[in-house]
């Protein structure tokens, strides 16, 4: 992030403050998806994100801590949107997958599908390490900053969060499939 701007909006500069929003929408709707995998929660989150920023910008002590600051305020946000939906159910609905042309393209569609599937099985505190480092590629110590948690604690926890998936992923493969039931037709008089 451009440190002059994040300076200029911690000073006051509504412009400022303004722009450094719209280049914060996408990398924070991100994160918030890939946390809450729920595409009307992580609105939600990126909002309340969004205000959070412009209530408190001019609190941000060290401008180039900016993104970290950002992150973390939004890892809170979706911590307690995942916390106050008790009958939270993560958003399922297929993703458009095109005309697929190819069997290569239909695999990596299944892959996709099967690797959202073991996602949301994982914690809430799973899911967001791994955004963070995996998707976002922040280094431990950004992530760090953004969860509030030791370097150390990070590994730790991506550590089990990979565990974690790779054992629903393995569950999944597990998994029986369903056998079809022959339709029985009637046969006409």
């Amino acid at each position: 992030m451009d440190p002059d701007l994040v300076g200029r909006a911690v000073q006051g500069d509504r412009a400022a403050v303004e722009s450094l929003m719209v280049r914060s929408h996408a990398r924070l709707y991100r994160v918030a998806f890939g946390v809450l995998s729920d595409q009307h929660l992580a609105e939600d989150a990126t909002q309340r994100a969004l205000l959070a920023i412009w209530r408190d910008i001019r609190r941000l002590r060290e401008p180039a801590k900016y993104e970290g600051w950002s992150n973390r305020l939004l890892v809170r946000i979706c911590y307690d949107e995942a916390r106050h939906q008790r009958d939270w159910v993560p958003d399922t609905e297929p993703h458009a997958a095109g005309a697929l042309r190819s069997p290569d393209q239909y695999r990596a569609v299944l892959d996709r599908d099967q690797l959202e599937r073991g996602f949301r099985r994982l914690s809430v505190e799973h899911r967001t390490v791994i955004v963070l480092r995996c998707l976002l590629d922040l280094p431990m110590e950004q992530v760090a900053e953004a969860l509030g948690i030791a370097p150390g604690t990070v590994g730790s926890r991506l550590s089990r969060a990979i565990a974690a998936l790779r054992a629903a992923l393995e569950a999944d493969a597990r998994a029986p499939t369903p056998v079809p039931v022959p339709v029985r037709q009637e046969l006409a008089p």
